[in-house]
């Protein structure tokens, strides 16, 4: 496992972006899947949250199972795509983020909601990024 990604998954999990995201509660539920024997082994007693169990997962890198170092890819992969796809949003609606949204606290999907809101005065170019991201 690249310790580059579990660096990244850590980092992630940090910022909040896991339990944020679209997809984050199967990632979590297959990552738990994955590595449940890694978790057993090596991390059972690791207090949860803020990215503990996966800083364990670091240390214990060279002990990880094929399973799940292969499932810590695919939500490291998973992971990357949801940021791009909500960076190129965030890129496209800076302005109107800023217009009607700059006084919204960031967060569990406040500034989204902000913008749906005011779905009917966004740009154009922030209106089309939304949809192609849930298009995806």
């Amino acid at each position: 496992m690249n310790k580059y990604m579990i660096k990244m998954l850590a980092a992630m999990a940090l910022a909040g972006i896991i339990g944020s995201v679209y997809a984050g509660e199967d990632i979590v539920s297959d990552v738990t899947a994955g590595c449940a024997a890694e978790t057993e082994k090596y991390c059972s007693q690791v207090t949860l949250g803020e990215g503990r169990l996966l800083a364990c997962y670091y240390a214990h890198e060279d002990k990880l199972s094929g399973e799940c170092v292969n499932t810590l890819y695919s939500a490291f992969e998973t992971l990357s795509a949801e940021v791009n796809a909500l960076t190129e949003v965030a890129d496209q609606c800076s302005g109107d983020i800023e217009k009607f949204c700059a006084n919204t606290e960031a967060g569990d999907g406040r500034i989204a909601k902000c913008l749906g809101y005011h779905s009917e005065e966004i740009s154009g170019q922030c209106s089309t990024a939304i949809e192609a991201y849930l298009a995806e």
